[in-house]
């Protein structure tokens, strides 16, 4: 893995790093979901993305992480998030790249899409959907995740990560404490602001729906969903999948609203093979 400096996107500043060689391969953006931090991109996730031929960056959207924390400014929207990432990829002297967006970053990835289509080869949406009044809604249980009082004490904060992820897993990813209890503290002690969270919550309540212009998406997409997703029912998936043209949705049983480990070896694979389609389109 290599280090890089911040870089000014969009009049903000974006923390990111990278992995694979920046020279060789075809350059890959992964973009976080709701108050996801970069590092929830496993660093083994990513190698693998590597290994197939990919100079993989992975960055902190706005209001999470190191990258701006945007206290104190007009609210602002997936539009503007998008425009953070083209922003990123012009900082990195990247023209266009392969976009990998989960959750809310599959929302982002999906603006980035229809707003700067140039800057797009293929798009990847997991666990995703269109917003809006074409949204298929959380249910109840996920519903209160995601507007659970913000904790007071570190305890409490890692007690809620551990609630959440046991909540959000599919039936066949047993919830394994002695792996995600690190991977929580460390994001929690690298960056914690509830109100961050909130504000981005706004921009996705906030979005309207994408159906339609998904229509218009002309690169290879790929759409993965589970099946077992309380968070964003499959059902976002599906349409997305049925909304953009030539789209390719792979449903994976028992997968809930995560990409656990059992699953990255093939969706690696998957967006792989989807970059080659766009080799030879």
């Amino acid at each position: 893995m290599v280090t890089v400096p911040r870089a000014r996107s969009n009049g903000i500043e974006l923390e990111y790093d990278t992995f694979g060689n920046p020279a060789e391969g075809a350059p890959l953006l992964l973009i976080a979901g709701l108050g996801m931090q970069m590092i929830g991109w496993d660093e083994e996730f990513c190698e693998l993305l590597a290994t197939r031929g990919f100079h993989v960056v992975r960055f902190d959207n706005r209001d999470v992480g190191l990258s701006t924390h945007m206290a104190g400014v007009p609210p602002y929207t997936l539009e503007d998030m998008a425009d953070d990432a083209a922003g990123l990829l012009d900082a990195l002297g990247i023209r266009a790249a392969h976009i990998v967006g989960a959750s809310m970053g599959g929302f982002i990835a999906q603006v980035l899409a229809l707003r700067h289509p140039d800057r797009v080869l293929t798009l990847t949406s997991m666990i995703s959907g269109p917003n809006g009044a074409d949204h298929v809604q959380p249910t109840p249980e996920a519903t209160a995740l995601l507007l659970a009082p913000a904790p007071t004490t570190r305890e409490e904060r890692v007690a809620l990560g551990l609630r959440s992820k046991q909540t959000l897993l599919g039936p066949q990813d047993p919830f394994d404490e002695s792996w995600e209890r690190p991977r929580i503290e460390r994001a929690i002690d690298r960056a914690y602001d509830p109100a961050g969270f909130m504000r981005q919550l706004m921009a996705i309540t906030s979005a309207s729906g994408r159906l339609e212009r998904l229509r218009s998406v002309g690169v290879p997409t790929l759409v993965i969903h589970g099946d077992a997703d309380i968070l964003v029912p499959v059902e976002n998936g599906r349409n997305v999948a049925t909304a953009v043209p030539r789209a390719r949705l792979v449903e994976i049983e028992g997968m809930g609203h995560d990409v656990p480990r059992r699953v990255w070896t093939r969706v690696a694979d998957e967006i792989a093979t989807l970059a080659r389609a766009r080799t030879t389109c």
